[in-house]
């Protein structure tokens, strides 16, 4: 897709009231596409509707749950019907999470990330081939994590959820061979500065900050908008999230490393009220792109990235050691 046919494509995005999400509606309507913004609040994407506008584009809001597959439904006919007939690009990128030990989280909250960050995908991309494949084209947009591909202890559901998108995307892309019109894209973002950690469910009882150093929520919506014009299966934004997955790689015992800082960072935090966050209901707090977590220098920053090569060659050694 050339960059002049974004200008009116009709581009379904879901959780477009915050974070990543609500930078790629504005990413989105800066290239005058024309924006349906999903999420449980309303009020939410009304303002960054407006915001859209402002930018040269137009937005339609349809407030969604993806985890009920009408309100999916009736999202996909909203945006059909706003598009004339067409659906050009679908990005799911909704997302919810819940911090804490597996057995002392609710198991209804392991299953409302489930819900959302799986299933919820699996909706969207089940409402919307239909009319990729009617218009014998059509782009469908995955916002993984590189948790899809090291896991997070302390995070179970949320990382079963993006292992599992992984196994969906590389599936669904191999039984649309036969469509070459239909592009299934995967964005593999590192930690990334939005007020997800602060509106998720929090069983762990400390209060929780993301380890930097963290991404610019805009670069993600950039990525976005590069695979609707260059669609391509995977791209990564921020080297933490390349780094991580090489160290995950070659690291023996990567995952029971991760385990004992996980836990021991957050025993080493403040103490809070345990909390269902954003699971069950739209988030409280102000609605906005930025977490603004991003504190840590560039002098600390630069010391973090060391840090991880460090470890990864150390890996590397100990590997070859071993064999």
């Amino acid at each position: 897709m050339s960059e002049s046919r974004l200008e009116g494509a009709v581009v379904v995005i879901t959780g477009a009231s915050s974070g990543i999400g609500r930078a790629a509606a504005q990413a989105f309507a800066r290239q005058r596409a024309r924006v349906v913004l999903a999420a449980r609040d309303e009020e939410a994407l009304q303002e960054a509707a407006e915001e859209c506008r402002s930018l040269g584009g137009e937005a339609l809001v349809v407030p969604t749950d993806m985890t009920l597959s009408d309100s999916v439904e009736q999202l996909a006919s909203a945006a059909a019907e706003f598009g004339h007939g067409r659906i050009d690009i679908w990005i799911n990128n909704a997302g919810v999470g819940a911090v804490g030990a597996f057995d002392e989280t609710p198991l209804d909250a392991h299953e409302q990330v489930v819900q959302t960050d799986l299933i919820g995908y699996l909706r969207g991309a089940h409402v919307v081939l239909p009319y990729f494949k009617q218009q014998d084209g059509g782009i469908l947009i995955n916002t993984l994590s590189v948790g899809s591909w090291v896991p997070q202890p302390y995070a179970v559901a949320y990382s079963a959820s993006k292992f599992g998108l992984r196994g969906f995307s590389h599936a669904l892309r191999g039984e649309l061979a036969q469509w070459p019109g239909i592009h299934v894209c995967d964005v593999y973002p590192s930690m990334v500065d939005t007020p997800g950690f602060r509106d998720g469910g929090n069983y762990a009882g400390r209060s929780l900050q993301p380890p930097p150093p963290l991404c610019d929520p805009r670069r993600v919506a950039d990525a976005m908008v590069s695979l609707a014009l260059h669609p391509r299966h995977t791209t990564s934004v921020g080297i933490t999230a390349t780094l991580l997955r090489l160290a995950h790689f070659i690291t023996p015992g990567f995952d029971q490393l991760s385990g004992l800082l996980t836990g021991a960072a957050l025993r080493s935090a403040d103490r809070v009220a345990p909390s269902s966050g954003n699971l069950f209901h739209p988030a409280l707090g102000q609605r906005r792109i930025y977490g603004h977590w991003r504190k840590v220098d560039s002098k600390q920053r630069n010391l973090l990235v060391a840090g991880g090569v460090a470890a990864g060659l150390v890996g590397l050694l100990l590997c070859c050691r071993k064999r």
